[in-house]
């Protein structure tokens, strides 16, 4: 897939809906007096899906790898520097539900960074971003 396409429309206030052209849609809400906050903000969409895209890779990756990955939990923390006006740091706190060795595990997770396209994006805006890892085995 080359080309990705996105489109914002206004439905009343600060409530927007955006969609991706292939029947997928979602609103996004800037919460004020005059907005009922229907939906994440844009830019907790990003952090959200910053997530999204890290437990995705992982799970192709785990597939690619071998590994009976049964659960990836991601909870991810960002600070919005209000200098700066965005987002400049995250912390990623992983749990892998896996039965493999730290070293399989941290190897997982060093190819979902690099090939992880969002998380790209926000490493080469300068985001600084820490990672927890935890595995829990049955």
């Amino acid at each position: 897939m080359g080309k990705l396409a996105a489109r914002a429309r206004i439905i009343q206030n600060y409530e927007i809906i955006l969609d991706n052209g292939r029947a997928h849609s979602t609103v996004v809400d800037q919460p004020t007096e005059i907005s009922a906050g229907l939906g994440p903000t844009p830019l907790e969409l990003c952090v959200m899906s910053h997530a999204g895209c890290y437990v995705t890779i992982a799970a192709l990756t785990a597939k690619k790898m071998r590994l009976e990955l049964r659960g990836c939990d991601v909870k991810v923390e960002a600070i919005k520097n209000p200098e700066v006006g965005t987002i400049t740091e995250e912390t990623f706190e992983i749990t892998f539900k896996i039965d493999a060795t730290a070293d399989r595990v941290q190897r997982l997770h060093e190819l979902t960074l690099k090939n992880c396209p969002v998380g790209l994006l926000f490493e080469k805006a300068g985001t600084k971003i820490n990672y927890t890892i935890k595995i829990q085995k049955e």
